[in-house]
């Protein structure tokens, strides 16, 4: 659990999650686990921010079963997909899950 500051602080960053959850039909807990991953490690450099939310947002919805493509996601937070496949399974483990085999 993240303390409210955090919350405010990080409003412009959340409120992409927000948008990108919407855009992607994703359902408010595969949104919150994003955001939960996002809280959880925060990048120092605010152009590594966008790479964090598309692979929480990632994360997020292979954790909630409602999985998305990589390709997806990147599309609509501009970046690229390896941004996504370079981080997710170290994510994936931080969150506490293992990652999937295939």
């Amino acid at each position: 659990m993240h303390k409210a500051k955090d919350h405010v602080e990080q409003l412009e960053w959340i409120s992409e999650i927000d948008r990108v959850a919407k855009e992607l039909n994703l359902g408010a807990r595969a949104k919150s686990y994003a955001v939960e991953i996002y809280l959880s490690d925060i990048p120092e450099k605010e152009r590594s921010k966008p790479a964090a939310i598309a692979t929480g947002i990632y994360v997020g919805s292979l954790i909630a079963g409602e999985e998305r493509s990589q390709q997806e996601i990147a599309e609509k937070m501009g970046i690229s997909r390896l941004a996504i496949q370079g981080r997710w399974k170290e994510t994936l483990k931080a969150a506490g899950f293992d990652p999937p085999s295939w």
